[in-house]
C-alpha cells in the first residue's frame, strides 16, 4: 500500500508551508519535536543523530489499529535542502518489523512562491499472511491521518 502521487493507492499530500526548505527538513528531522503534530509517533525511547542521518527507537500507532504495534527503529536520511527519506533501520534492529512488513517514506520540500512545497508520501507493505487484514483499515484511515500531520507542520512552522 503506497500513499502519494499518480497509482490509486496513492494520495498525494502536499501543502505549501512558509518556511524555507532547510527550516522544514530541519523540524522532520527533529523527531522528538515532530513527534508533537505526528499521531503515529508514539513514546521515543531514544534519538541518535550522526551527520545526516537520524535514528531513533518509538512506539508506533497505526491510524484505525487497536493497540501500539511493536517498537521500532526509524532512521530518516536528510538530502540537505531538498528531501527527507525514512525507512526502518537495517537488521538487526526491527527483527520483528522486517518481518511483518517494508516501510518507506519520504518528505520532499521544493521551493515556492510562498515559502515550501512540502510533499509526504509513506508506504507500507505487509506480509500477505496479515496485509490481508491491515491493508484495508490503513486504506481508511491513514490518508486523514497523514493530511492532519501536514497541517500540523504547517500551523506549527508558521506560528513559530
Amino acid at each position: 500500500m503506497v500513499l502519494p502521487q499518480h497509482d490509486p493507492d496513492q494520495i498525494p499530500v502536499a501543502l505549501v508551508i512558509r518556511c524555507t526548505p532547510e527550516r522544514f527538513l530541519a523540524f522532520v528531522m527533529d523527531a522528538e519535536r515532530y513527534a508533537d503534530i505526528d499521531d503515529k509517533i508514539g513514546a521515543i525511547d531514544w534519538v541518535r543523530r550522526t551527520g545526516d542521518v537520524t535514528e531513533f527507537k518509538f512506539r508506533p500507532a497505526l491510524p484505525g489499529l487497536p493497540g501500539p504495534a511493536p517498537k521500532l527503529v526509524s532512521q530518516m536520511r536528510l538530502t540537505p535542502g531538498e528531501r527527507v527519506d525514512v525507512r526502518y533501520a537495517p537488521l538487526p534492529q526491527n527483527r520483528l518489523n522486517h518481518r511483518l512488513s517494508r516501510f518507506a517514506a519520504s518528505f520532499v520540500a521544493e521551493p515556492a512562491a510562498e515559502g515550501t512545497k512540502v510533499t509526504r508520501t509513506i508506504s507500507i507493505d505487509f506480509a500477505p499472511w496479515i496485509g490481508w487484514l491491515l491493508e484495508p483499515i490503513l486504506r481508511r484511515h491513514l490518508p486523514a491521518d497523514v493530511e492532519r500531520e501536514i497541517r500540523g507542520a504547517k500551523e506549527r512552522l508558521e506560528r513559530e
